[in-house]
């Protein structure tokens, strides 16, 4: 059988920057060498390049859609996206990838640009009859007032970037004095600020992909963070959370996230796999976000579900990549 060509997304121009460099080194680890050739492209402020084994860089022709490797033309089978936040998950590398043919294991443009921006995926996910925490959207250069914004969400409340991953950028705030300051860091992230009301619950994950055309949810996990909250230092430094996998809930609490799960799966028409967050306050399912290009470093949620799902991670990545193939 002839190996097929992958191009491996890295890199990105977000916060998140590190933690999709550790996402693609798993992902290349774990990707069958028999019937794959891997090649990591990091993009990063504008430029695109691949690193051979023996150092040299190779910038990829985005024209041509492939590499120049010494007198030999390299095309591509498949992107596999590994990029969090911006190109990768908001919608731009799909679209470039779309025009160039290449097949790629996340969602598409549209699915990817609605659920990167928080407010639009919030209001969709209450069309779809989910409960989501009350919201108030800031953008750049619009007046605010910390008293009205207090009164209106509650306190406390969280007040995070829009369009960012991974709790960059994301305050909890337990006064009106702490949300100037809140605000302003959020937009150090984005453009676009979010004012949420905060849901006493526990915090939960559920990552869902599709199999030869069936959707496959797999085992939900608790999230409980040592910090105040599940922020960028809890998710990315050892010792700081603890997660649970499968998470300590009833039969009918997990049937019915598994249920919400595979539904808003379906309905933002989510392609590859996807790890939607939640709030479980009492018995209620209350919509966090959703993640299009969830982590597949060693220490992220989704590979650890797919272990406990008795997923082989060498063959759950390949799946990724198959279903990419046959959806073309």
């Amino acid at each position: 059988m002839q190996k097929l060509n992958i191009v491996l997304f890295m890199g990105g121009d977000s916060g998140e920057y590190e933690v999709s460099i550790g996402s693609a080194s798993q992902v290349k680890n774990y990707l069958d060498d028999e019937k794959y050739n891997v090649f990591p492209v990091l993009i990063r402020d504008g430029k695109w390049t691949y690193t051979t084994e023996k150092g040299p860089q190779i910038p990829f022709d985005r024209n041509q859609h492939c590499l120049n490797i010494s007198s030999e033309t390299v095309k591509f089978d498949c992107a596999f996206i590994a990029i969090h936040g911006t190109p990768g998950e908001d919608g731009k590398l799909q679209g470039y990838l779309d025009i160039a043919g290449i097949p790629y294991t996340t969602c598409d443009v549209t699915t990817s640009a609605i659920t990167f921006n928080k407010y639009f995926c919030n209001d969709l996910a209450t069309q779809y009859g989910v409960k989501v925490a009350s919201t108030i959207i800031i953008r750049k250069g619009e007046a605010w007032d910390a008293e009205m914004l207090s009164n209106a969400v509650g306190l406390p409340c969280f007040i995070k970037p829009n369009k960012s991953g991974s709790s960059v950028g994301v305050s909890k705030v337990y006064d009106t004095a702490g949300i100037p300051a809140a605000i302003e860091q959020a937009f150090a992230e984005d453009d676009e600020v979010l004012v949420q009301q905060f849901v006493k619950g526990r915090e939960m994950a559920c990552g869902v992909f599709t199999l030869k055309g069936k959707v496959q949810v797999l085992p939900i996990t608790e999230v409980i963070s040592k910090n105040d909250f599940f922020d960028y230092k809890a998710k990315y430094t050892e010792g700081l959370a603890i997660e649970i996998t499968p998470a300590a809930i009833t039969d009918s609490q997990s049937l019915e996230c598994r249920k919400l799960t595979e539904h808003l799966y379906k309905k933002f028409n989510c392609k590859g796999v996807v790890r939607f967050d939640y709030f479980l306050s009492g018995d209620e399912w209350w919509f966090l976000e959703v993640n299009t290009v969830p982590g597949f470093s060693s220490g992220s949620i989704v590979p650890k579900q797919a272990k406990a799902a008795g997923f082989d991670l060498k063959d759950f990545f390949g799946f990724l990549i198959e279903e990419a193939i046959s959806n073309r």
